[in-house]
């Protein structure tokens, strides 16, 4: 299964709309380089969500974009939540990650779900633990494993 990274979204602080960036680092059990949810106390390092999802929250007639649910990497091309927990991600040459949650409980409210009364990123956005590190950048492809081996990539 294939896919792309059509935009790579970074905040430095938690619970904002995150800016798109061209291209970052990622860190092995760490994230995101310069982004306020990386840490190696826990193993949701990394945020995805599909521009798909992305699409139907612009079809209830918002004004949204990629960045704007709080994912750090938005796809294209993969139906990201119905990956099992294990699932081996690669994200361009060399960055490897492990799906370590789907969904999450929101526990205040978003602008969003104000907006619009829902939002997709609990239903729909993934979690992923940085496995190996390395450089990633809009565009880049997205490789996904049901294996999880690092030899196989």
């Amino acid at each position: 299964m294939t896919g792309k990274i059509v935009s790579i979204n970074v905040s430095e602080k938690k619970g904002v709309r995150k800016t798109p960036v061209e291209e970052a680092v990622v860190k092995e059990d760490f994230g995101i380089e310069g982004d306020a949810h990386a840490s190696s106390e826990w193993r949701r390092q990394v945020s995805l969500l599909a521009i798909e999802s992305v699409a139907k929250m612009q079809a209830m007639g918002l004004d949204v974009k990629a960045g704007d649910f709080a994912e750090n990497i938005t796809t294209e091309g993969l139906d990201l939540p119905a990956l099992p927990l294990g699932t081996r991600i690669k994200l361009g040459r060399d960055v490897i990650g492990e799906v370590s949650q789907i969904g999450k409980e929101c526990h205040t409210k978003c602008a969003i779900y104000y907006q619009a009364g829902d939002c997709v990123m609990p239903k729909e956005g993934i979690f992923i633990w940085i496995l190996r590190g390395g450089v990633i950048k809009t565009g880049d492809p997205v490789e996904v494993r049901l294996v999880p081996s690092l030899e196989d990539y």
